[in-house]
């Protein structure tokens, strides 16, 4: 059943501040401790650019950044089988999603995981080491390429 449905397209943010750390939020629905980057669907007509910044603005409540970076390729992953048929209303086995790293312009008061409805019920700034670590096993191949795209914009500026 699962490979039938398509994959939900979609973006990713790297949001790394001036430390070199990135940002990460603790889902909200999740009942493991789930953290992850923002990220999230890109709606009709939308430039995947643009759709960066409103996941960004929506999940973290700031548009206080700047794109330094992006993928060339668009990366996918499955959801685990308990999670189709559920997950995004059934529609999607997955997401093909294209992943921007942003420079963090803002202060940590800056930040405001209410400003939209809430999808992460904390957050806080990982290494890149770190970021592996806490990211939900069925996410952490897709995190691994971009942890190695990324790599190289992980430093204090």
């Amino acid at each position: 059943m699962s490979s039938l449905l398509p994959y939900r397209p979609a973006v990713g943010v790297m949001l790394l501040n001036r430390q070199g750390l990135i940002f990460v939020g603790k889902r909200i629905d999740q009942t493991v401790e789930g953290w992850q980057m923002p990220q999230g669907g890109i709606d009709g007509g939308e430039a995947p650019r643009q759709a960066a910044m409103r996941e960004l603005k929506e999940e973290a409540g700031t548009d206080k950044a700047e794109i330094i970076a992006e993928m060339d390729d668009w990366i996918t992953y499955d959801l685990p089988a308990h999670l189709v048929g559920v997950a995004f209303h059934g529609k999607y086995r997955g997401q093909r999603q294209k992943w921007f790293a942003l420079r963090f312009l803002g202060d940590d008061n800056d930040i405001d995981l209410h400003a939209h409805e809430p999808e992460f019920s904390a957050w806080k700034w990982l290494t890149i080491e770190e970021l592996l670590h806490v990211i939900v096993p069925f996410k952490r191949d897709s995190y691994a390429k971009i942890v190695t795209a990324f790599r190289h914009l992980a430093k204090p500026v």
